[in-house]
Formats: C-alpha cells, structure tokens, sequence
C-alpha cells in the first residue's frame, strides 16, 4: 500500500498519470460522462460539487467541461498529482479550489453533490467507513455521492476470474504482457478489494440511501446514492 500511495508523488509517475486511467480502467469516459449526468439529476445550475482523490485533474475537467456553472473543491493527499490537476484543468482552474490532505481536510460544505472516483480501493474498510460518513456529513439533503472502484464477487473462482478479465483488457489496450501481470499482483496483493454487496452496505452504514449501481467495467464498480 505504501508503495502505491508513494508513486502518486513519484514525478515520472504524475507526469504519465493522465495517458494511464483510459487504459487501465474499463469504460473510463463513459464513467466520467455517467457520472456528470447522475450528478446534474440533483446539482443546480449553479452547484458546488466535492471531489475527492482529485489529484490529476481529469474528473474535473470532465465534470467542469459538462457543466459551465458549476464550482468544485478538490482534495487529494499528493500535492504533485494536485499540480497536475491545476495544469489539466487550464483555463478552467479558477472554478476549482484545491485542496491538499484527506477528507478531514475538505471544507465543510454543505455541497450540492460529491465524487470519490477510483480511489476507495485504497484504502480499508474501516477508512472507508469514515470517509463516507464524512462526505455524507458534507452533503445537502438529497444530494448525490457517486464512487467508483475496484469491486468484484470474492468467491475463491469468481474473483480470480474477475481479475483475469480485467489483466485481459490491460493487455487489450496495448499494455505489455508483464505490466499487466504486474498490475493483477498489485491489485491482488495490495488493494482491498471487496464484493459488491458490501461496498452497498458502507454506503447504508454511512446514512446514504437508494445506493444504486451504474457501471460495471470488469473489476470496476460504480454507484450513486442519496445523502
């Protein structure tokens, strides 16, 4: 775990970071435009959007992009991935404020509506818990929280099955063979992953409501629910 969360301030890392999430994540734009439009179901015109694990700055753009009026804060522990999401974002950037910590270091809101994309699986489900409490202590009424993350059944055939799928498509979109077998260890030897119905569950736990899937890209999994 610390290896992976230490690449993220690693230059050579944050300077390839924004080729790698179409190829490593199924259906990454298709994502990314599901969840603007599940967001805009809720959020105003004019709305105040809290993104989490904002480091890189592709959501942003995404969601800045779609969505002329709305304004984001962004938080992400790596203080290089966050420079990189001021560059990304451009000529967008005074719309979104940056913040550099955890979720304990996001304004106190309330927002209009909430992102944790590709993040989750970083952390363990004690972390999880509390995040999600946070970003529901965060949120207006009704306000949606959308999260997506590596997610996949844990029976001992259906997760290694689930995983091979997804070391198929690394090498599908030109990955090479040994960094897509490189990249199944990391995600088998250091994520934790869990099933889907337990990822329902934290949201539940947290005060969330009508947690409903939306996305399924081999071992990815996304949902929206309701503060």
């Amino acid at each position: 775990m610390t290896d992976i969360q230490a690449a993220f301030s690693d230059p050579q890392f944050v300077a390839r970071y924004t080729e790698g999430p179409r190829r490593f994540v199924p259906g990454y734009d298709a994502m990314q435009s599901m969840t603007a439009i599940l967001l805009a179901e809720s959020v105003p015109s004019d709305g105040q959007v809290l993104v989490l694990g904002a480091g890189g700055g592709l959501e942003l753009k995404a969601f800045a992009q779609a969505h002329p009026g709305w304004r984001f804060d962004g938080v992400d522990p790596s203080a290089a991935m966050l420079a990189l999401a001021g560059q990304t974002l451009g000529s967008l950037a005074p719309r979104a404020r940056l913040h550099q910590g955890y979720v304990d270091d996001a304004p106190e809101g309330p927002f209009d509506g909430a992102t944790c994309l590709l993040t989750l699986h970083f952390v363990d489900v004690a972390e999880r818990r509390r995040i999600a409490s946070e970003v529901r202590r965060r949120l207006k009424p009704r306000a949606p929280f959308v999260v997506a993350h590596l997610s996949a059944p844990d029976g001992e055939q259906e997760r290694p099955l689930w995983l091979s799928r997804y070391s198929a498509f690394l090498a599908a979109s030109g990955v090479e063979p040994e960094q897509a077998a490189a990249a199944r260890n990391a995600v088998t030897n250091h994520l934790e992953i869990l099933a889907p119905a337990q990822d329902e569950v934290i949201l539940l736990e947290a005060g969330f409501t009508d947690p409903t899937l939306f996305y399924t890209g081999f071992a990815f999994r996304g949902w929206v629910a309701y503060a």
